[in-house]
């Protein structure tokens, strides 16, 4: 017994060694902790014993001893530990690699690996053989790569460990844990001691045996995740063949964990310091639970005295906590948690969002995740949640919607009656679904394109994708598939990129709309706000903003199809937050992504829900969920629908040409308008006088009317510029031709324009053809210029019927309509603009005119083309009858009547200016753009002046020449509202001059109503009052004292801030900036705006508020985060980033001003001839720091291209600190054009009584100024008039008190 120590009869203080030989090792390890404490004080040490007895794992971890280095002892360790669990002494370890001997490489490679999870961790030698540390093998050896790497993973779930180690402290249980353990009904696990768990959670498999990959193990009945590649594996409750080549091993995750980690680093020293993260890992019911124990880890009793922080993790349905149960440390590292693994997530979310539960209780702050810090693995259902900067000791819930795979359904047929055979005829899925919209027929994963040549450059991406031909057919016969297409990305500028797919076998038609492309694109990468990837199967398009990650676009889902008459493509999106796409009626500024499609051809269809009317706008912008923007235009112009789902997604459809994609990064809402009109054009710069109020009215019976109209008017005081005629001018509603009712209609024109007034006549393009001599016509055939069938079609003209009479007719309108139009009216031809004859001709057309008749603006009609036949005369469109009616007809209105519905034929034949012929099907919805610039250059060439033009049917580029009204609308109380969606939505197009017919086209307007959107229309761009046939009058002197008053006062609001308006303008055409703005590209930060569409901006400044509803006397308005004054009284409001309610009596309409801008404006006049001549005052709306800025613009108003001629002014003006200066920025203006300073008004000026002020003019001179300082609303009013100081020259203004 004494064999290799002491003698069994030795004396010791706890009795003879006989009795206490095996209390040895456990008397030192009580007395080494006392030691310890004595040396250490309050921090903790490393105790290591080698001898051990019951009770020693209270202080003491233990090492298992002097091992060989041989594959015995690498697998008896396991036991080893396993046995010291039971044991109680739980920080344990064998010496790695062995201590005698030699370690070959092999087996101190595989003992490496399982020793980083040895929870005492050490290689260790004896002295005299050869070093196995592993920086001997070689700092590229296999050895030190596997160490390294599962060293780090060791480091990296250091916080679970030392969980783990709390729970043993705490509650005795094990650490490393036998398998029987955790599956103890299961037999299998009674006799595996070559595998072993860190707690609960995570299962080590490591290799054991020399020259072996597979290795027999066992896998229990869980669900369990590879942990180095997060997927989930197929196996459970059975043993399998584990591959684990050299420098692997097992390693899994077993479903229900949530385990913390930390970023590793070479020490814990450093790695205590590095954010934290969390691993969930999902069981089979969706769940899972955590814990963390984290404290300074050095002091000693930190559990008992309550120094440390606890926390329980749970997820359930789609909800993680992070609850804190203990906070009584605070890290001096201020650490985080940063990023969060789920795996088990088979779709991404809808949208993820993150509540911090205060300490103290009460409600939580809510935050909504931008997408660029979330990334869904869909192949390995892993969600990643990155930066999430949550606060350790802190508790949270992160919170999203688990995805329906249904969501992720894009539908094969979109067709009415679809089932189960016609879908799998399609080679696509069938599954019933409960989610209203969701598709049943949808496409299967692989269905689309695969990229087979791909070509990368600087500049570039270029591609030959064909068609996966396991899908024989897209299934709409007469539309054959293009099995192999090209894709050509190209990086044009930094914020701007072309992506572009066609057929290079054959040719297609492609958009003859001119852009403005740069000729060299940008190679410098680094430049670029974005990034461009493809997946090549199937094949998709990913395009990624740099600064934040956010994938803007991702057309790798299936379903992509291009054949003849049908193209599909398929996108994710970037947020829920989609604007644009037109022109139809939409109920909110906001699309509604839940299966709602939108179909895009145009047509003279009054604006209704779903109703595609005049235009085409294939142009749509996103918000990112960081606030950033991008925008979106396909050029294409045939016959199209966009469909929007839930995923989020969106899908084109389009019935020809190819796909040209253009897409802008902003990355401001306002940018995103800047940078497209620098793609399409910026928009026209109106006349001043186009900018003054307006009234037409389809209905006068003669020139008298109007005339009387003006008089009233007139008398009335109400402010008034423009006047109109509709078709009721013209005979028998010919073009150019005037009717005898309205033969004195010329000299009342002569009139009004020698007081300063404006007159403005419609023109549709239709021409009669039944007229014996008609010069329009005549002339108009012999240069050749109306649409004619195709040449394998007789050489004839496609008539139509539009509203020209048959000569010498009387018209019945007691009669039904289609008989009214089958008896009365006459054929009509349609002029083909794209040729340039058919401008030439409709110079002259508009030249003769103008010699019996002036005119300052033109307003082209019906030019969709409207026609009130169907297709031809006789409904026989000759041709492809699949031109009319298509493999797949968009959800249009009348879809069932075909495309030719109310219009011409598809088959017409139309010959573009470089002689290329083409078919209506084609081009049929840029016939508005084709008929805008030739009546513009018509216009500014007849007139010798600017003008206006005002085109119902419009295209993007068409704002480079013309304004557009809103359509025929109803007089109704929604259609307030709308127009304001309708005007920001135009607003994007690039066509800022715009507006709404003020009080309804169709239908009588009701008083309340009708003085409602008087005060709204008062902020149209384009302001005008317009109403149909068989309506009582609705102008402003139609109905009473009161509402003249009322429309008077609102009116000269208007008035007076035109100088503003036109700076608008100005700044629209030569910037691309918006002018009815919404509230979200000022302050789209706030993502609060993002749903606003009943309130608007004027640039940046104005904010309207308009009452929209009947007999409301108060309004809900948002007040955005800025100083706010009202327009009414000069008050700051007091008030910001809240909604509230304003006194919105029936004379009142809600305008405020925006602390930080200065506003030029004029004293009012009956019309802007007068009011132009007025002094220039300005609105200097102090910021919270006292300061402001703004500019004017100015120029004759009329003259031709002025800003590109250099002929106007622009000045800007600062104030701060009680000073204001003016700086002119460029004078090329006409003298006769001048203005001199008038009134300014200073609000916000403060309490204090400011009781002198001094202008100082550009020679130095210095000019005391009246003042009157009301401080009360701290308006200060300063009148310069006297002074007769021009703008042209710069000035200073400064104020004092006291």
């Amino acid at each position: 017994m004494y064999s290799k120590t002491l003698c069994m009869d030795a004396k010791q203080a706890w009795g003879d060694h006989y009795d206490v030989h095996s209390l040895y090792g456990y008397s030192m390890v009580l007395a080494s902790e006392k030691a310890l404490e004595r040396v250490f004080g309050s921090n903790r040490t490393l105790l290591l014993t080698r001898s051990s007895f019951p009770g020693v794992g209270k202080y003491s971890g233990h090492w298992l001893g002097d091992n060989g280095a041989n594959w015995n002892d690498i697998k008896w360790a396991i036991p080893g530990m396993l046995e010291f669990g039971l044991f109680g002494v739980p920080y344990i370890g064998a010496d790695i690699c062995g201590f005698f001997d030699d370690s070959s490489e092999e087996l101190c490679r595989r003992w490496m690996q399982v020793g980083a999870f040895y929870p005492f961790s050490r290689n260790h030698n004896a002295e005299g053989y050869r070093p196995q540390d592993p920086a001997f093998y070689g700092a590229d050896s296999v050895l030190v790569r596997s160490s390294r790497h599962y060293l780090r993973i060791r480091y990296t779930l250091l916080p679970y460990l030392y969980t783990l180690f709390y729970k043993a402290h705490t509650t005795g249980e094990t650490v490393v844990r036998p398998l029987m353990h955790e599956f103890y009904s299961d037999s299998a696990t009674w006799d595996v001691d070559r595998q072993f768990l860190w707690g609960k959670y995570l299962l080590i498999t490591p290799v054991l045996d020399p020259g072996v990959e597979n290795v027999r193990a066992y896998i229990p009945d869980a669900v369990w995740y590879n942990y180095e590649t997060m997927e989930r594996i197929r196996d459970r409750k059975v043993f399998v063949e584990m591959y684990l080549p050299a420098d692997k091993l097992g390693l899994h995750i077993r479903g229900g964990a949530i385990l913390p980690t930390q970023k590793p680093e070479v020490t814990t020293t450093y790695s205590r310091r590095n954010p934290m993260g969390l691993i969930v890992a999902l069981d089979d019911n969706n769940q899972a639970a955590g814990e963390l124990f984290w404290d300074d880890g050095d002091t000693r009793g930190t559990v008992e005295n309550g120094n440390h922080i606890h926390y329980q993790f749970s997820f359930d349905n789609g909800r993680l906590k992070l609850q804190v149960t203990k906070a009584g440390y605070k890290d001096p590292n201020n650490l985080e948690f940063d990023n969060i693994t789920i795996m088990g997530v088979p779709d991404p979310p809808l949208s993820i969002s993150v509540t911090h539960i205060p300490t103290e209780g009460g409600s939580g702050t809510t935050t909504v995740l931008p997408n660029s810090t979330y990334y869904h693995d869909g192949a390995k259902q892993v969600l990643f949640l990155y930066d999430l900067s949550l606060t350790l000791g802190e508790s949270y819930t992160i919170e999203w919607d688990m995805i329906n795979e249904d969501l992720q359904r894009f539908d094969c047929y979109p067709e009415e009656n679809a089932d189960e055979t016609k879908c799998k005829a399609r080679g696509c899925l069938w599954k019933e679904s409960t989610i209203t919209g969701a598709p049943w027929c949808y496409y299967p994963s692989d269905y689309g394109y695969a990229v087979t040549t791909p070509e990368i450059t600087n500049s570039g991406i270029t591609l030959d994708i064909t068609r996966n031909m396991k899908y024989k057919s897209s299934g709409r016969p007469g539309s054959p598939d293009v099995n192999n297409l090209r894709v050509q990305i190209r990086y044009h500028t930094s914020n701007m990129l072309q992506f572009k797919i066609w057929d290079p076998a054959n040719e297609r038609f492609e958009v003859p709309v001119p852009l403005s492309v740069p000729t060299t694109p940008e190679t410098d990468e680094n430049k670029r706000l974005y990034k461009v990837s493809f997946t090549e199967n199937p094949f998709g398009i990913q395009v990624i903003r740099k600064s934040t990650g956010t994938k803007i676009w991702d057309s790798a889902v299936p379903g992509f199809t291009f054949s003849d008459m049908f193209i599909q493509v398929s996108t994710r999106l970037s947020s829920k937050f989609v604007y644009g796409f037109g022109e139809t009626e939409h109920p909110t500024y906001k699309h509604d992504l839940n299966y709602h499609t939108w179909g895009m051809f145009s047509k003279d269809q009054p604006p209704g829900y779903k109703l595609n009317c005049y235009g085409v706008h294939p142009f749509y912008m996103g918000l990112e969920d960081t606030a950033d923007a991008h925008g979106v235009l396909l050029l294409n112009s045939n016959a199209m629908d966009v469909t929007f789902q839930p995923t989020p997604a969106l899908t084109y459809r389009t019935l020809g040409g190819i796909l040209d994609f253009y897409m802008v990064l902003g990355p401001t809402p306002e940018m995103v308008v800047q940078e497209y009109t620098a793609l399409i054009g910026r928009p026209v710069l109106p006349a001043y006088w186009s900018l003054g109020f307006q009234l037409c009215r389809y209905g006068y019976a003669n020139d008298s009317e109007i005339a009387e109209l003006y008089s009233d008017m007139t008398a009335a005081g109400i402010p008034y510029d423009v006047q109109y005629a509709d078709i009721d001018y013209m005979d028998r509603q010919l073009n150019f031709v005037l009717d005898p009712e309205f033969k004195d209609l010329p000299n009342l024109v002569d009139r009004m324009r020698g007081e300063g007034m404006r007159f403005i006549f419609i023109l549709d393009p239709a021409i009669s053809g039944n007229e014996t001599s008609y010069p329009a016509f005549d002339n108009g055939k012999k240069a050749d210029v109306f649409i004619k069938w195709p040449s394998d079609h007789p050489d004839e003209i496609v008539w139509g019927k539009v509203w020209p009479d048959f000569p010498n007719v009387t018209v019945n309108e007691d009669l039904d309509w289609d008989t009214q139009v089958q008896i009365y009216r006459a054929y009509t031809a349609f002029p083909d603009f794209f040729r340039t004859q058919t401008a030439i001709w409709w110079l002259e057309e508009i030249r003769e005119f103008y010699k019996q008749m002036k005119f300052d603006g033109l307003w082209i009609d019906m030019n969709e083309p409207a026609s009130f036949v169907h297709g031809t005369v006789g409904g026989n469109c000759l041709g492809n009858p699949l031109l009319e009616n298509p493999p797949y007809m968009p959800p249009l209105e009348s879809k069932h009547m075909g495309l030719n519905h109310k219009t011409l034929c598809m088959n017409s034949e139309q010959i573009l200016s470089n002689g290329k012929k083409v078919k209506h099907y084609d081009v049929h919805n840029l016939y508005g753009w084709s008929h805008t610039k030739p009546t513009y250059d018509a216009l500014l060439e007849v007139t010798g002046k600017r003008g206006i033009i005002v085109t119902r049917s419009t295209y993007p580029t068409s704002g480079k020449w013309a304004g557009h009204w809103l359509g025929d609308n109803y007089a109704s109380w929604d259609q307030l509202y709308k127009s304001i969606i309708g005007m920001m939505e135009f607003s994007l197009f690039g066509i800022p001059y715009t507006g709404a017919d003020i009080c309804g086209f169709f239908n009588p307007a009701e008083y309340q109503m009708c003085l409602r959107w008087m005060q709204l229309g008062a902020f149209y761009p384009f302001s005008r009052n317009h109403n149909g046939k068989g309506n009582p009058r609705q102008d402003p002197v139609a109905w009473d004292a009161n509402f003249a008053k009322a429309s008077r006062d609102v009116l000269n609001i208007r008035y007076t801030l035109l100088p503003y308006l036109y700076l608008l303008m100005f700044e629209a055409h030569t910037k691309g900036n918006t002018v009815v703005r919404p509230v979200l590209h000022e302050f789209v930060k706030d993502k609060a705006t993002w749903d606003i569409y009943k309130q608007f901006l004027w640039g940046p400044a104005l904010l309207i508020t308009p009452a929209l509803d009947p007999n409301v006397t108060a309004v809900e308005g948002y007040l955005p985060d800025a100083r706010w004054y009202d327009y009414h009284t000069a008050k700051n409001v007091g008030v910001r980033a809240t909604t509230i309610t304003m006194n919105t009596p029936l004379d009142h309409i809600n305008l405020h001003v925006r602390g930080g801008y200065i506003l030029p404006w004029q004293k009012p006049e009956n019309s802007t001839f007068y009011s132009r001549k007025n002094p220039l005052g300005l609105i200097v709306a102090l910021s919270d720091s006292g300061s402001a800025q703004g500019s004017f613009f100015w120029d004759d108003g009329e003259g031709i291209d002025t800003v590109g001629r250099n002929q106007y002014l622009l000045t800007s003006f600062v104030a701060e600190g009680k000073k204001l200066s003016s700086q002119v920025v460029h004078n090329g203006l006409n003298p006769t054009d001048y203005l001199n300073l008038g009134v300014v008004k200073v609000w916000g000026a403060g309490n204090v009584t400011v009781t002198a002020a001094t202008l100082t003019d550009s020679s130095g001179l210095a000019h005391l100024l009246p003042v009157k300082h009301n401080t009360t609303t701290e308006e200060l009013i300063m009148d310069a008039t006297s002074l007769a100081v021009p703008l042209h020259t710069p000035f200073s203004i400064t104020w004092k008190t006291g």
